[in-house]
């Protein structure tokens, strides 16, 4: 994978429709899980609506995505052939109807259904695991962003297994009598799914992506600084992981030191890609540089719990306002930012890329509304902020979400959640005016009625 890559052949992916439709379901997961995030605040959602809408945010958007990503572009990047499309629509299948079924079984209180929907998403992520690892098995020598996913792919098998080991004991709480316990098994899951799967996912993804879309290459400090990082931020996070399974507090703390040592490395290395940008700006590029802001902030509002106490319960993510800088600023900002050029890319390719040179075309980034994309990320910003201010003042009171910070949240989720809905009228305006294919032909493939086929491509399913 170069820093800019030619000679794609989006042949070498799945069909259009595969990884568009994994963000069309990402987006409606995630507006769900924002619904759900403002029904907390309010205090209206019924049974563990807190797992509920962790589940939808970071399985059912961000995870989805991320398989959506992976299955298009390692094979496209890579110069291989990915190893079954047949997989790579089962995948998706799989882990929604598990999501789903997990969801409904957490807010109905039905605790015994977990395990057998929580197994149900392991085969949906272990199909995932095992198709595109076998894809990167061709690739004769692994770069930067390689070796970030190949590494990602192992702790999705990780953090699934622990999840499933999670969802029977919350039904049947035998792990009490197995020498481990509840909390230290969930702590071990949350590291390997956020920081392990979704972090080194992202972070490899962003050596790819930063320097591509800012015409850069990285030089001088910068590898000192990705090898601080790709060695510091794995070694971390199994360390962080292990620590909080056995309740091991020095090496929980020192894996916690290794990973936020790692992040603000990468949010150097990203703020030079920024800095020395050959092109002109677009909304993506100002995605990012919320995300090398939120990354640093991240850190020093983390540090000081997680050197503290690494293994307690309520400093999973770290301290007060590290979670939402986590989830929303750093997370929430790459995968949208990203999606910007990942869609109206699998869409331009598809439709223009064998019209270039012989009549005019559009650009990837004409196809979608800058003035949309600009208020999306002006309500996302302003959103995250509102959260992170809450957060830290229910941390400064030692309370939830109450008093006044109960009124910042509120404000906060509504604009996050309009400006994911501003993104998804974008997103979704450029399937529709530029897709071979119709909306409903993308969402259902081989399901769609016949009328909506029309025009799309034959082997899309």
């Amino acid at each position: 994978m170069g820093a800019v890559p030619g000679g794609i052949d989006a042949a070498k992916g799945p069909p259009m429709t595969v990884p568009l439709r994994h963000f069309l379901v990402g987006l409606a997961l995630l507006v769900g899980a924002l619904l759900v995030g403002i029904g907390l605040v309010v205090e209206s959602v019924p049974g563990l609506g807190g797992l509920v809408h962790v589940h939808l945010l970071l399985v059912g958007w961000v995870c989805v995505t991320i398989m959506g990503a992976m299955t298009q572009f390692v094979p496209v990047w890579s110069g291989t052939t990915l190893r079954s499309r047949r997989l790579a629509s089962v995948q998706l299948a799989l882990v929604v109807g598990g999501l789903v079924g997990f969801a409904a079984a957490l807010a109905l209180g039905r605790l015994p259904w977990l395990a057998a929907f929580g197994a149900v998403m392991l085969v949906g992520f272990w199909a995932f695991v095992y198709n595109v690892g076998r894809t990167l098995a061709t690739v004769e020598e692994f770069d930067v962003t390689e070796r970030h996913f190949a590494v990602a792919l192992a702790f999705f098998v990780g953090l699934t297994g622990l999840g499933v080991l999670l969802a029977a004991d919350l039904g049947s709480g035998f792990l009490a009598g197995v020498g481990v316990s509840h909390a230290g098994v969930r702590g071990a899951h949350v590291t390997l799914a956020v920081f392990g799967a979704v972090l080194t996912t992202i972070y490899g993804a962003l050596y790819q992506l930063g320097t591509m879309f800012t015409q850069t290459e990285l030089h001088g400090i910068d590898g000192g600084l990705r090898a601080v990082e790709e060695v510091g931020h794995p070694v971390g996070v199994v360390a962080l992981a292990a620590g909080r399974l056995v309740g091991v507090v020095a090496l929980a703390r020192v894996g916690a030191a290794l990973i936020l040592l790692a992040a603000l490395a990468f949010a150097v290395v990203l703020v030079r890609r920024l800095y020395e940008m050959r092109v002109e700006r677009t909304p993506m590029h100002a995605r990012y540089a919320v995300v090398a802001l939120a990354l640093a902030a991240w850190a020093a509002t983390a540090a000081p719990a997680w050197l503290r106490s690494p293994t307690a319960p309520d400093h999973v993510l770290g301290g007060p306002g590290s979670a939402p800088l986590l989830l929303l600023g750093v997370i929430g900002f790459v995968i949208l930012g990203t999606l910007y050029h990942v869609v109206p890319f699998v869409v331009w390719v598809r439709r223009y890329s064998d019209r270039l040179g012989f009549e005019a075309v559009p650009m990837v980034d004409d196809l979608y509304d800058d003035r949309l994309a600009a208020a999306d990320g002006t309500l996302l910003f302003a959103g995250t902020a509102l959260v992170v201010a809450a957060d830290l003042l229910a941390g400064a009171s030692g309370t939830t979400l109450g008093g006044g910070a109960r009124g910042p949240a509120l404000a906060g989720m509504s604009l996050v959640t309009l400006g994911v809905v501003v993104f998804a009228v974008n997103a979704l305006s450029v399937i529709r005016r530029h897709s071979p294919g119709t909306l409903v032909r993308v969402a259902l493939g081989r399901f769609a009625p016949r009328g909506a086929v029309a025009g799309a491509d034959a082997s899309d399913g």
